[in-house]
């Protein structure tokens, strides 16, 4: 058997980004909604770039020990899993099966984000027949000073380059369209 802190060795942490912080704010990674192992697993592939339970097993055996101890069987059920979630692909290899991973951890991220940010938004429909529609937001806003007044900061930045950049596409400048035509008519 093997441990789960062994499954996960070697995996470097990524650095704190604005969007991480939010997402912790929020819990809306899709790894919330993930167990430790799966969190952990996947993780591992991410790493690896792919892998058999087998190898995933033999690289946490020869990694520090110590900690819960995991089963052949068990692996094998949780990446069964990761793969029914669509998170992880899959090839038949002997009796095995090969596993990777079938979006980056940033892809993932992003997807959880955008995904958590529509059910906050979509949440203020419902508060809009009797509240304000900009709850969700102020919910939010709340949540972030709560935690990390700095991070408000940097949301603001982020929000006003996002700004000044729809107004440069409104205004043609950097307007994906009209580079695009322009592109087509020259020789």
């Amino acid at each position: 058997m093997t441990s789960i802190d062994d499954v996960n060795k070697g995996i470097g942490g990524v650095g704190k980004s604005v969007m991480k912080k939010i997402l912790h704010l929020l819990g809306a990674s899709s790894a919330a909604r993930l167990g430790p192992l799966e969190q952990q697993l996947l993780q591992a592939i991410w790493s690896r770039g792919n892998g058999t339970v087998r190898e995933l097993l033999n690289e946490a055996e020869s990694g520090p020990g110590g900690g819960r101890k995991v089963a052949y069987t068990t692996v094998m059920t949780t990446l069964d899993r990761l793969y029914k979630k669509r998170l992880l692909d899959r090839v038949a290899e002997g009796r095995a099966f090969r596993y990777w991973p079938r979006q980056t951890e940033q892809e993932l991220r992003k997807a959880a984000a955008g995904e958590a940010i529509q059910q906050l938004l979509d949440s203020g429909a419902a508060a809009a027949s009797f509240s304000s529609s900009s709850l969700p937001l102020s919910y939010l806003v709340e949540a972030i000073t709560e935690r990390d007044v700095q991070l408000l900061d940097e949301l603001q930045q982020l929000v006003e380059r996002k700004r000044h950049e729809l107004q440069r596409r409104k205004s043609g400048n950097g307007n994906p369209a009209s580079e695009t035509a322009a592109k087509k008519e020259k020789p």
